[in-house]
């Protein structure tokens, strides 16, 4: 067995099902749960979540090798792949729990992510403000099994041929030498 080193990054950018596809596809990601974090309520349920009570955001958490996927990279497609400029709302999806939330491990990656939004805002890559916090990781809360891996088993559900399957062609097409074969 090797011991290479993995790193967690954890991205809130509206409903998990959609950004867990995404970054599942990338070359060094090894393992995307989808989950809860940031809120109040310990163990929180989808339904609770739902609520938009518990404070918590609908989030996932990446599991990656830094020597074949860079943090900013991650970044890079975080920021692609969602809206960063509405607050408390993706698309349809409208409440805290799909509000923009970068959950940083170490002080290395608030730097990176306070570094990238400012590049961003440098750039005006945006017509609108970037409203994504850059929060320190709290307690994340594995979603139930059947959020896992949603976009992979429930491809043919409307949500998904709607809303999912349009972004990850443009995701295919836009950063296809960082896609897993």
């Amino acid at each position: 067995m090797d011991n290479k080193t993995t790193e967690t990054a954890i991205f809130a950018g509206g409903c998990f099902w959609c950004t867990e596809a995404f970054f599942t596809e990338l070359k060094g990601v090894e393992k995307v749960v989808s989950g809860y974090i940031g809120g109040t309520t310990k163990n929180p349920t989808y339904k609770q979540v739902c609520t938009g009570n518990t404070g918590h955001a609908e989030a996932i958490q990446i599991t990656f090798n830094p020597d074949e996927v860079a943090y900013e990279d991650l970044l890079e497609i975080f920021f692609a792949t969602h809206d960063p400029t509405t607050l408390n709302r993706q698309g349809a999806d409208v409440g805290t729990q799909y509000r923009s939330e970068i959950f940083y491990t170490t002080k290395e990656q608030k730097n990176k992510a306070e570094n990238f939004i400012k590049l961003l805002i440098d750039q005006n890559i945006f017509d609108n403000k970037i409203v994504t916090k850059i929060s320190e990781a709290t307690v994340f809360y594995p979603a139930e099994d059947y959020h896992q891996d949603y976009y992979a088993e429930n491809s043919e559900q409307h949500y998904c041929r709607m809303v999912i399957a349009p972004k990850m062609e443009k995701l295919k097409k836009n950063y296809k030498s960082k896609l897993k074969e």
